[in-house]
């Protein structure tokens, strides 16, 4: 969510009134930056031992399937600590896929492997 004060940054006329976002934007000036630093700063405990970041795609891992509620509720917890929302459409929830190997709707090609465009 956008900060009440900052809304006034973000506002756009058009013939039926004034209106404003009251989400951030990718489209903005350093939105992804801003985002990444976020992401990056709530995620500390995790990033590296069972999550990893991609652009804003969020990826919980673990080699132990057991483990893996655990991981998703601790994930769970950081989004609700920060009010944060996830697009159910876009989650995938018990992938059974290498880690990375279709992370922001791209599928992953190892080095040196061709494109498939």
């Amino acid at each position: 969510m956008l900060a009440p004060e900052d809304r006034k940054r973000v506002s756009f006329i058009t013939s039926t009134g004034i209106f404003y976002y009251v989400a951030m934007l990718f489209e903005l000036k350093d939105a992804g930056a801003t985002y990444k630093r976020l992401v990056d700063k709530i995620f500390c405990s995790q990033i590296g031992r069972n999550v990893e970041v991609y652009v804003d795609d969020v990826l919980v891992k673990n080699k132990e399937p057991r483990n893996h509620v655990v991981d998703l509720e601790e994930m769970f917890t950081v989004l609700k600590r920060y009010k944060l929302k996830l697009n159910l459409g876009k989650c995938a929830f018990g992938s059974t896929r290498e880690p990375h190997s279709q992370l922001h709707g791209h599928p992953k090609r190892k080095r040196g492997q061709p494109s498939q465009d």
